[in-house]
């Protein structure tokens, strides 16, 4: 099929090139830009006033399936996904079961491909059973389509098996994706430690359960050479050890997500289990950091940590609710409130969003290359919306941000040069 886009401002984070002109598209992968293209025998769509940019590239997502369909597919989640100009997701393995097999990771392709929607890219488990005791089988794993390795959801608390699982991944050139809590610390804690927290009268965790971890697993890093990436960071120390380890040459990268930036524990007030989350939501000075980390490209990649439940996990005494909150449809939106605030160039955000997600694992995305597959967002950058958790794609509904007017809504998005998702019908 042949299409053209037409008039949009082609932006391309990889390369920094911002220009008004149309873009062709021809068997999967852009063909060619440039003003006024012929468009016999083309699809048209119109792009004027829209920007054009990769599709966003989302390293830390939860599809749930298998095992816990009734929360999310891996249909809705794709379908989520491109709603937010997501053209590729990287799904962690804390399945039932966990992904610690290849067979897993085959039917996650599988299902992925019969969605026909976003590409998705399964991540497989560090231990198996997601244990922490003993390392899962990383060869295969690779073989069959995995792209990292992480036990999200829970940390690798044994520093031995996380060091030989480095060095395992170390051979395989997998990026070790690490959940840093140190549980002793944050054990029996519902949010962050702080003046909240003793107001509404629950259990803390305190920042130290994030940056203890931190710290350690880039010692281990160091003592490996093996490629580490801390995930949703939240904390001002642990943004502070990632940056010392960067200087050092440590191979490490990290990702934060948009509620640490947008949101501070303050949202817990009046028991909001829509806020609650694993890293909580932490202090202002803490969210401050965040912001600065991204700034000073200390946190490379912005990611949804997409963690979707059934509304019997969330309405529960919030000590007992479930953590985790909906973030695919909301991250550029949410991302682009940095740029309006000039905390951070259009640049700087999309990379966060594209081209950065892309490189740490090796994906086909994140660029407006000809020749690049046609993975595609147009986004209108000054349309305001509200968010409405009932018309949200997600098969769950569990944001903090219902209600919220955003601004900067995706208008269209492609994953190889098929239109699967349009906000309106603007072509011909």
């Amino acid at each position: 099929m042949k299409l053209i886009i037409t008039g949009g401002r082609l932006f391309d984070p990889a390369t920094g090139r911002d220009e008004v002109a149309d873009l062709l598209v021809e068997d999967g992968r852009i063909a060619g830009t440039g003003r006024g293209l012929p468009r016999a025998g083309a699809r048209v769509l119109a792009a004027e006033g829209l920007l054009v940019v990769p599709g966003l590239v989302d390293i830390h997502v939860h599809l749930r399936e298998p095992g816990q369909e009734y929360k999310e597919t891996i249909a809705t989640g794709a379908a989520a996904a491109v709603a937010g100009g997501v053209t590729s997701v990287a799904c962690m393995a804390n399945t039932v079961p966990p992904n610690d097999d290849p067979a897993i990771t085959e039917f996650i392709r599988k299902q992925a491909a019969a969605a026909g929607l976003a590409r998705v890219y399964p991540v497989a488990a560090v231990t198996r059973r997601l244990e922490g005791q003993e390392i899962a089988e990383y060869g295969y794993q690779r073989e069959a389509g995995a792209v990292a390795l992480s036990d999200d959801g829970r940390p690798v608390m044994d520093s031995e098996v996380q060091r030989r699982a480095m060095e395992y991944a170390r051979a395989f050139d997998l990026v070790v994706i690490s959940h840093c809590e140190d549980l002793a610390l944050s054990r029996g804690g519902a949010m962050n430690e702080g003046p909240v927290a003793t107001e509404l009268g629950l259990a803390g965790v305190p920042a130290a359960a994030e940056e203890v971890m931190v710290r350690r697993d880039i010692a281990l890093a160091e003592l490996t050479g093996a490629r580490l990436h801390i995930a949703h960071l939240s904390t001002a120390g642990g943004i502070a050890a990632v940056r010392e380890a960067k200087r050092r040459g440590v191979r490490v990268t990290a990702e934060t997500a948009p509620h640490y930036f947008t949101l501070t524990d303050e949202a817990v007030r009046g028991y909001n289990v829509n806020a609650k989350m694993n890293p909580p939501l932490r202090s202002a000075a803490d969210r401050e950091a965040v912001i600065e980390g991204l700034a000073d490209g200390t946190i490379d990649v912005i990611a949804s940590d997409h963690a979707p439940h059934h509304e019997d996990d969330k309405r529960v005494e919030f000590a007992r609710a479930a953590n985790g909150i909906l973030g695919l449809e909301t991250e550029l939106a949410l991302t682009l409130a940095l740029v309006r605030a000039g905390r951070l160039t259009l640049r700087q955000a999309l990379a966060a969003l594209t081209v950065r997600p892309a490189e740490l694992l090796g994906l086909p995305a994140g660029r407006l290359a000809e020749g690049a597959p046609a993975d595609l967002a147009l986004v209108d950058l000054d349309a305001e919306w509200v968010v409405d958790p009932a018309a949200l794609r997600s098969r769950s509904r569990n944001t903090p941000f219902g209600g919220w007017r955003l601004t900067g809504r995706v208008e269209a998005t492609l994953v190889e040069g098929r239109v699967v998702y349009e906000r309106e019908r603007r072509g011909r």
